[in-house]
């Protein structure tokens, strides 16, 4: 209820009601906010604690232990995790038509830049492969790590022909109906990315060589979903 300010009355009752980390879809970008505050405002510090103690996790392992070619795998995609958990930070609280646009030509780079990290990543280990091929994908981190890979350059591929070529889908309209689909599919890929790595302390050379601790990667990833989910927008997913 607003005062004869306009100013809403401070209600106790309703503060004591209020969910820990924010209601859904809480924070949004004002107008006169550079986009540098989209990666720190709400439950996004939670995010990036999670997305940072991860690639920390991953980077001091692979550093503390003897280096080998195999080593930029896990430096690449760690490091790609990162730039992607931010990209999707930025784009999240865009609220006018202006910030949308111009936070997706940012958060499009972003991907871009992870991305090819990733493809980087998949390339190593595919060099790394290439004299026992026998062995390729037959951990359950490989196997969820190609399903990963997979949706991502679909995901990229999507998203780019929406926004910068969006006749393919017929019209300009039919490919705004879908960007809810992206949005969802996003959320579903990052999460995926995340279990990977927890995954990937189960593989051989995390546990002869690395020594990443599952707990502290799942912890990390936790706080990775935590930190997006409470700034999801549900009517940018169409509910």
């Amino acid at each position: 209820m607003a005062s004869a300010t306009g100013i809403p009355e401070h209600n106790p009752a309703r503060d004591e009601e209020e969910p820990l980390l924010g209601r859904p879809g809480d924070v949004t970008q004002k107008p006169e906010q550079g986009f540098h505050w989209n990666i720190l405002t709400g439950t996004a510090t939670i995010a990036q604690a999670g997305a940072w103690i991860l690639a920390a996790l991953v980077w001091a392992a692979v550093f503390e232990a003897k280096f080998m070619f195999f080593s930029y795998h896990p430096l690449l995609n760690s490091a790609a995790i990162l730039v992607l958990v931010n990209s999707i930070l930025l784009l999240q609280p865009t609220a006018t038509q202006k910030q949308k646009v111009q936070g997706t030509y940012i958060h499009s780079g972003l991907n871009v830049v992870a991305l090819g990290l990733f493809i980087a990543g998949l390339v190593i280990i595919e060099m790394n492969k290439a004299s026992h091929p026998e062995t390729r994908f037959q951990s359950v981190h490989g196997k969820v790590g190609l399903v990963v890979y997979i949706l991502l350059i679909i995901q990229f591929l999507i998203g780019v022909a929406q926004f910068y070529t969006p006749n393919v889908f017929g019209s300009v309209d039919k490919a705004k109906s879908i960007y809810k689909y992206h949005r969802m599919s996003g959320y579903v890929i990052i999460t995926l990315a995340v279990i990977t790595v927890c995954l990937a302390t189960q593989t051989g050379f995390n546990q002869n060589v690395l020594h990443i601790r599952l707990w502290a990667a799942i912890v990390a990833s936790v706080l990775v979903v935590v930190g997006l989910v409470p700034r999801i927008k549900k009517r940018k997913l169409g509910l």
